[in-house]
């Protein structure tokens, strides 16, 4: 027979329930009026170098919180062209920024800020043969170092591509890509418009010339469809917990939280990624140059997940097989898109791997030398 449970059981549970039931309804008036939002980005960063909208940051990293620069040469990160970068670096003790400097990276990020209608005439070029190379440049002169490691994220990763292929004499110690699309038949409905649909791009692109944010919102938001209401479903169950509200609050913020689409970028995309398969088809192009991926020949390490529903699996697998390199590796981790580099997962399992394979293709740096005292702002 089941056990009953006593009187006091019953009493603790009715008590439990009219107490998350109270907390349930002062955080869902919180979330409903906006106010208590977490703070996004928080970790310290100067801007080193600007063109245009874009930034390149450079995040402190000091002995007494961080624990300093151990290891060389920098890291810079390049990210997606259609959202905001503050996913790296979500929310203090959520930050996978954070976990690069504990490790002992020198860290340095690329934001493409807001395109407005001065970029709708960017293309894919102007990001890998001119915004990128400029970045490289400018962090191999603050830092001292002959060369850096490359990493990019989603999108960003195939713009890192372009540049690595398009540029073999490049700096670069290696090549890292997270989440990076190179088989665009497999991006579900967002690309499936424009490569079986017909839809043009200029269809929907917006007064400035550009492809806005609500567009690629709306695109995603087809890949899974009953999300939505999943999401919400699982908010109200765990509502009355302050830190699952902050923390769905900082990363629902951050998927519904996307820039412009370059137009020009969007049209050539369109054309050559998704219609041409190019990336796979070996069918790129920059400038008028055949560019081919074989031609990435650095240390090279992919990282998809097998539960990404904004970048299928499918669609990042075949990457490995593309580059030229000898030294290559893939990792292909138990996570979703944002599980990456954010979440309990992540944190756990994902970024502490991704940093281990990182620091294999890096060198111990002595506390006290230049690169140290560059990379914590002194003598700089």
């Amino acid at each position: 027979m089941p056990t009953v449970p006593s009187p006091q059981t019953v009493l603790e549970r009715v008590r439990r329930d009219v107490e998350r039931n109270a907390l349930r309804a002062r955080n869902g008036i919180k979330l409903v009026a906006g106010v208590d939002r977490p703070g996004v980005g928080q970790t310290p960063k100067d801007v080193v170098w600007e063109r245009g909208r874009s930034q390149l940051w450079h995040y402190r990293n000091d002995p007494g919180t961080s624990g300093g620069v151990r290891c060389s040469p920098p890291l810079l990160i390049v990210f997606s062209l259609i959202s905001r970068s503050y996913i790296l670096d979500l929310t203090p003790g959520n930050s996978f920024v954070e976990q690069l400097l504990a490790a002992g990276f020198d860290v340095y990020l690329l934001d493409w800020g807001e395109p407005d209608e001065r970029d709708a005439e960017n293309r894919l070029e102007d990001y890998a043969d001119d915004y990128i190379p400029a970045a490289v440049a400018r962090v191999l002169e603050l830092s001292g170092a002959e060369e850096l490691n490359l990493f990019g994220y989603c999108f960003g990763g195939d713009l890192t591509l372009l540049y690595a292929a398009h540029h073999p004499d490049a700096p670069l110690r290696s090549l890292t890509v997270v989440a990076t699309p190179v088989d665009f038949r497999h991006l579900g409905p967002l690309a499936d418009v424009f490569r079986i649909g017909g839809l043009d791009v200029d269809a929907v692109v917006d007064g400035n010339g550009n492809v806005p944010p609500s567009v690629v919102v709306q695109g995603f938001r087809t890949l899974t469809p009953t999300a939505e209401v999943t999401r919400y479903v699982t908010l109200w169950e765990r509502l009355w917990n302050d830190q699952y509200v902050a923390s769905y609050q900082a990363m629902t913020g951050w998927s519904d939280d996307h820039v412009p689409f370059p137009g020009a970028a969007a049209r050539q995309s369109v054309r050559m990624l998704i219609r041409d398969n190019g990336m796979l088809n070996d069918r790129l192009s920059l400038g008028g140059d055949p560019v081919h991926l074989r031609d990435v020949r650095v240390p090279f390490l992919t990282v998809r997940a097998d539960r990404d529903h904004i970048v299928p699996a499918d669609a990042t697998a075949p990457l490995i097989d593309l580059v030229g390199s000898e030294d290559r590796h893939e990792l292909c981790l138990d996570a979703g898109h944002m599980g990456l580099v954010v979440g309990r997962t992540a944190t756990r399992t994902t970024v502490p791997t991704i940093i281990d394979f990182l620091r294999r293709r890096s060198d111990a740096v002595d506390a006290g030398s230049e690169i140290a005292r560059s990379a914590t702002g002194v003598d700089r």
